[in-house]
């Protein structure tokens, strides 16, 4: 099996932030800033990686990114987010 990544983007001018997984950030990152052409993500570009973390299982992934979708989860979220925001 590969390793599955959680990850935190962040829209500076925007202030909105998109939480997914994926087995490839690389790619997911270039899809989200440029070769999207539908979809949530392509309204509020450019996005900036904040934050990741690796799982060895796409369940263990998806169930982190189920819990960052929370209340708790976006507080978490909102506190990496915060220093990033333009006055």
């Amino acid at each position: 099996m590969g390793e599955f990544i959680t990850y935190i983007l962040y829209s500076i001018d925007y202030d909105k932030i998109y939480i997914g997984y994926t087995s490839n950030l690389e790619q997911r990152l270039l899809s989200h800033n440029h070769l999207a052409t539908k979809g949530f993500t392509i309204k509020y570009r450019p996005w900036i990686l904040v934050y990741k973390e690796i799982y060895h299982s796409k369940q263990e992934a998806m169930l982190r990114e189920k819990q960052l979708k929370t209340a708790n989860g976006r507080k978490f979220v909102r506190e990496i987010t915060a220093s990033l925001k333009t006055s």
